[in-house]
């Protein structure tokens, strides 16, 4: 067994950027840091024998990130007729209005805000662009506004950062909220089970080929900090920044700031559930 495969997803090896599954080709954007992994994912779907195709999260505002998404696809022999949003933090989408000029395409997003058209992206919404069989997923929790992608084809689900490649994602208080949070893992997770995923393709990070072993472990994950959480409040600790130092210990401290954010979200649904 590789190390890869021993970890949560089993997540793969080598170069990020690339074919990924039959219909998905991913480019990584030039914004590595310790809150983007390697980079944005920036993700062309697209059937096999079609000429259009469609992108997920173009990026940071970017201009040769944006263009090379749009040269990649060229070479595909595909033409970017839409662009989608799995939300609006700005390593997602702050490239979105200017890689719209680019294609000349609409942007469909759940917020408002970051449509650029009449169309934005509801429930049951199915994306079939090309051809594309592509399901819109509500998964709000990283942030109210984030959505899941997914593709039944390729017995795979695009999860911007409600599911990383690495690591575990935070949820980003206030407009995140760990109750919404919890109920999207259990949508993936009934996502693998039922309805045959298996692939993760993540907005950070590599692909995950086991979704279900992926969705599990962010779960236990959260389970585990929620009890760490709910006893340093017993233990006294009660301000979010108490509650950092004692249970985000185990973190790079330059990622307090982040960490502080989801435990404000485990503070507010203790409260909520009566557990403190």
């Amino acid at each position: 067994m590789t190390e890869a495969a021993a970890l949560p997803g089993r997540p793969r090896g080598g170069v990020l950027s690339g074919p990924a599954t039959t219909r998905t080709v991913n480019v990584l954007a030039p914004n590595p840091s310790a809150m983007t992994l390697d980079g944005t994912n920036t993700w062309i779907v697209a059937e096999p024998d079609s000429d259009l195709a469609v992108v997920v999260d173009p990026g940071p505002l970017d201009e040769g990130h944006l263009r090379n998404v749009v040269a990649t696809a060229e070479r595909m022999g595909k033409r970017v007729a839409l662009t989608l949003l799995t939300h609006g933090h700005p390593d997602h989408a702050e490239g979105a209005s200017r890689f719209a000029e680019l294609t000349r395409t609409h942007v469909r997003a759940l917020d408002p805000a970051l449509r650029l058209g009449d169309e934005g992206l509801a429930t049951g919404d199915v994306i079939t662009t090309g051809g594309l069989e592509m399901w819109v997923v509500p998964t709000p929790g990283h942030t109210a506004d984030s959505l899941c992608f997914h593709l039944p084809a390729d017995s795979a689900v695009l999860t911007g950062d409600t599911v990383l490649g690495r690591g575990t994602t935070l949820v980003a208080h206030p407009d995140g909220r760990l109750g919404d949070y919890l109920d999207s893992l259990r949508r993936l997770r009934s996502l693998a089970v039922d309805d045959g995923v298996h692939t993760v393709l993540p907005g950070h990070g590599p692909v995950l080929d086991d979704a279900q072993g992926a969705v599990e472990y962010y779960l236990a994950h959260r389970a585990h900090r929620l009890a760490q959480v709910e006893t340093a409040v017993e233990d006294g600790h009660t301000t979010a920044e108490e509650v950092v130092a004692r249970v985000y210990a185990d973190v790079d401290p330059s990622l307090w700031p982040a960490a502080e954010l989801s435990v404000r979200a485990q503070l507010e649904y203790l409260s909520e559930h009566g557990l403190i």
